[in-house]
């Protein structure tokens, strides 16, 4: 053996993490988990009669998402590509397929939780939300069908090639739930951007999506009444969660009231654990605890976007595309509801907020990133 091949041989053998970027996950699910229990304790005292009931399940989900997180980061990601040996299918196809009927199944059979069906009871485990598990799904695809014939987004038909595969799973999601279905599309949208060489299309795609949009607002009237009361939150009754997350970001100042000492918690923000939990932080640790908050996820970003210019193939670079989208988009989309700034809508703020399903899938997407950047170092 030559001394370059065994040169080649020795880095291969070696592993690496990128800590940096598990680094600042690790802290962003340890503070969520010190907010959940800060904003959800009285609650959890007044109705079940223990204080750390939220807590203690957010924890068990967030303890199997980090064990999940670091045995995917270890698999290399192009494994939900390839055939599997005895069925002769991708686990991707079989992914596709599964996020397909669990969302016809939550459509027909799923738990309904103020006027929408959006959950399916798993017993003692709670509720599932299939629509989380989607996320990871149109992630995987889009980058698959992207990746086999890239040149073709160069063309307005080879983005709506894309389209048509995701249709699907996308109109199943936004007849229950319109703002995840806006997340799984700029998703979608940001991987053909990027994979794309022409970029002048996408401005017409977009005027097509805002269309529809208005249009569902349109024929569904509790949407255009979110409308209203975003426009006048003071006067509207519907407006009162938002108008005291409001009285909570005001009254944290620029140090806040110290952990543990909101008074928007103790029952004047419903659920205050849940989406609404940026509000909280605002008020117990100011608006210095809120923009170092938003800085940790201006790093992870970056991290993500370091790795995604960095990937080793395309398809690696699509897939951490994806994810940087998915959380860029739902971060924004969270702040701008409690800050009043777009129309309330229900999106949880990652790895902060309150939910079993939001957290493993947030952590399992990490865990492939980690194996993406993973297969970058150990090709250098």
């Amino acid at each position: 053996m030559s001394r370059t091949a065994a040169g080649v041989k020795s880095k291969k053998l070696h592993s690496y993490y990128d800590y940096s970027l598990l680094f600042i996950i690790l802290f962003l699910v340890c503070f969520g988990l010190v907010m959940i229990y800060s904003t959800s304790s009285y609650n959890a005292q007044r109705i079940y009669g223990d204080a750390m009931h939220f807590l203690s399940r957010q924890a068990l989900f967030t303890g199997a998402g980090i064990l999940i997180m670091l045995f995917v980061s270890r698999i290399d990601y192009r494994i939900y590509i390839r055939n599997l040996p005895v069925i002769r299918l991708k686990p991707i196809t079989l992914l596709y397929l599964l996020c397909l009927f669990l969302q016809i199944y939550v459509l027909i059979f799923g738990v309904e939780i103020n006027g929408s069906k959006r959950w399916i009871d798993m017993g003692p485990l709670g509720r599932f939300q299939p629509s989380e598990l989607t996320k990871i799904a149109v992630i995987l695809f889009t980058a698959y069908i992207v990746n086999l014939a890239p040149r073709r987004l160069d063309k307005f038909r080879g983005f709506l090639r894309v389209v048509i595969f995701i249709a699907p799973l996308l109109g199943l999601i936004v007849v229950e739930n319109f703002s995840t279905a806006l997340i799984v599309g700029v998703i979608m949208v940001a991987i053909c951007f990027v994979a794309s060489k022409k970029k002048g299309y996408f401005i017409i795609s977009a005027l097509i999506f805002v269309g529809i949009a208005a249009l569902f607002i349109i024929l569904f009237p509790y949407r255009s009444e979110r409308i209203r009361i975003w426009m006048n939150v003071e006067t509207e009754p519907k407006g009162y969660q938002i108008l005291q997350g409001l009285y909570a970001i005001a009254s944290g100042g620029f140090f806040g009231k110290g952990l543990g000492q909101s008074m928007q918690k103790l029952g004047f923000i419903p659920e205050s654990h849940n989406d609404m939990i940026f509000s909280v932080i605002c008020e117990e640790l100011g608006l210095f605890g809120a923009i170092a908050l938003i800085l940790l996820f201006l790093l992870l970003i970056w991290r993500i976007f370091i790795i995604a210019i960095n990937s080793v193939d395309l398809f690696g670079g699509l897939v951490a595309t994806g994810v940087l989208a998915h959380i860029a988009t739902q971060v924004l989309i969270n702040i701008a509801v409690v800050t009043n700034s777009i129309p309330s809508t229900g999106i949880p703020l990652p790895f902060i907020s309150y939910g079993g399903s939001s957290v493993m899938v947030i952590l399992f997407e990490m865990g492939i990133v980690l194996s993406i950047s993973n297969q970058i170092k150990g090709e250098k």
